[in-house]
């Protein structure tokens, strides 16, 4: 039964508080450190998007904190105590080690409910593409199936979840090191964006490098064309998360334009700190269900 388990997961899944309430979905925060200053992730309520990276641009060091073992065991252990089960996902390993501070608080919790189910999932995604994820499973959920259920069909499919994404400013990709200094101030004055996307093992990879605002929205929209389950007819969950208000705009309305089956409108959310701390502003992220990640194009 629905009822006898509840769905967690992290706040970079990048749904909101709201959504995430309206879901039954609960939740433990990432934080964001911008000087000396700890913001829940909750971008837009602790602190604005505008704020934090005028902030960093300024001088001040920025970084994200994972969920601790000790934040795990106060999401958990209430719902255990509940007697209910739980289905918990987490941000990507191949973005931070948070899966294992959940499998800490999953085997002290254990001793104490020893009949209760745990399932703790690597999401092996990030920002909307976990944020997909989380909508499958609550729809799912709704509809009656088992936690057992669920488990195995997100171990299943979780790498059919697509997350493509170009940077407009390079700015925040020089200095985290993914783009060099040099290529990197020539692409901002070349208006040169690059377009990545998170492989198999879920790590960040540019894969192509396209010059132009729109010429670049465009080209993401088109992969989605060829890797979209059913192409053009696609019908599942679209969702962008941004950086930049109208970057995502276009991207949006060339998406509704493109997949007239969608379930529901694109949804448009701001990209959360953690993950907007290492693309910075100009960012636009796209998410949807398809084709399953093709293997690394890095050695």
């Amino acid at each position: 039964m629905a009822n006898d388990y509840v769905l967690t997961c992290c706040s970079t899944c990048d749904l909101g508080d709201e959504r995430l309430a309206e879901r039954g979905i609960r939740k433990a925060y990432f934080h964001v450190i911008i000087g000396n200053d700890d913001f829940y992730d909750n971008i837009g309520v602790s602190i604005t998007q505008e704020q934090m990276y005028k902030r960093i641009l300024s001088g001040e060091e920025g970084h994200s904190s994972q969920v601790s073992t000790a934040q795990y065991l106060e999401l958990f252990e209430p719902i255990l105590a509940e007697g209910k089960d739980i289905l918990h996902l987490t941000l990507a390993s191949g973005i931070s080690g948070t899966i294992n501070s959940a499998q800490v608080a999953k085997a002290t919790l254990a001793e104490k409910y020893p009949d209760r189910k745990m399932y703790i999932v690597d999401s092996a995604s990030a920002t909307g593409g976990f944020g997909v994820l989380m909508e499958i499973l609550a729809d799912m959920r709704d509809e009656g199936k088992s936690i057992d259920e669920l488990y195995e069909w997100v171990e299943a499919n979780k790498l059919r979840q697509n997350l493509w994404f170009f940077v407009s400013d390079l700015t925040f990709l020089i200095r985290g090191g993914r783009v060099s200094k040099t290529s990197g101030t020539l692409g901002n004055l070349l208006n040169i964006c690059p377009v990545m996307r998170l492989n198999p093992d879920s790590v960040i990879e540019v894969m192509e490098k396209v010059r132009g605002k729109k010429k670049v929205a465009r080209r993401i929209v088109d992969i989605m064309a060829e890797r979209a389950e059913n192409g053009t007819d696609y019908d599942g969950y679209c969702i962008i998360n941004h950086s930049s208000p109208e970057e995502a705009e276009i991207t949006r309305a060339m998406i509704e334009e493109t997949f007239p089956k969608l379930k529901g409108k694109v949804i448009v959310r701001l990209l959360g700190g953690t993950i907007g701390l290492h693309t910075g502003p100009g960012a636009v992220v796209l998410s949807y269900m398809g084709k399953e990640r093709d293997p690394s194009t890095t050695s």
